[in-house]
């Protein structure tokens, strides 16, 4: 009998939380078993921190830093044109264009570009083993004529099927990508006349 009292007071307080109070208004808070991190301590601007010797909650700006601003005054280097707004051929006066830059670009394709474009830059990379045959030839004549800013606002921004990587390479990155990939064509596209002279004897 006991358990039958229990059985029955549990429906009951049941059902009035279900039922008994569904389209009423009340002025209080709601029951909150778990806040899900809703509110949270916060500073706000310009408010008081006793964790600062200063007592400021916002901090100056570390000694050295550059602001965003001042990078992006480099039209060349942030955005691959020139003042006149077109796409500059060659690379940035800003960037040293050496073998740990080339090295750097060549780590930076395997990851980014390889999987589509090929590790030798040929179309022929891993997703074209599995039927999807959208990533084009870097070796074609229209990739190796393209201005390398055109070819920094691709990596930048995409272009058609090839989503933007700006959130993955960062500015240095993208220029040193394309780098390499200069270099790719014209270890692909070489000539004779390429091969400097002390070492044409050994192709003999």
């Amino acid at each position: 009998m006991r358990y039958a009292y229990l059985v029955i007071f549990f429906l009951v307080v049941l059902t009035v939380g279900v039922f008994g109070f569904r389209g009423s208004i009340s002025t209080n808070p709601p029951l909150e078993v778990f806040s899900d991190m809703d509110r949270q301590s916060k500073y706000q601007p310009q408010g008081e921190s006793a964790f600062f010797a200063d007592g400021r909650s916002d901090r100056p700006l570390p000694a050295g830093v550059v602001a965003q601003g001042d990078l992006n005054s480099d039209t060349e280097l942030a955005h691959g044109k020139n003042i006149a707004d077109e796409f500059v051929r060659g690379f940035p006066k800003a960037l040293t264009i050496d073998s740990p830059f080339m090295e750097h670009g060549r780590k930076r394709y395997n990851i980014y570009c390889a999987v589509c474009h090929g590790s030798l830059g040929d179309g022929k990379g891993m997703v074209a083993q599995y039927g999807w045959g959208g990533a084009v030839s870097l070796h074609d004549d229209r990739l190796r004529d393209m201005a390398e800013g055109e070819i920094f606002n691709t990596i930048t921004h995409g272009k058609n099927t090839m989503y933007g990587y700006a959130d993955k390479l960062d500015i240095n990155d993208r220029w040193a990508v394309i780098a390499y990939v200069r270099a790719l064509q014209r270890s692909q596209n070489g000539g004779i006349d390429d091969v400097p002279a002390p070492f044409k004897a050994e192709l003999n």
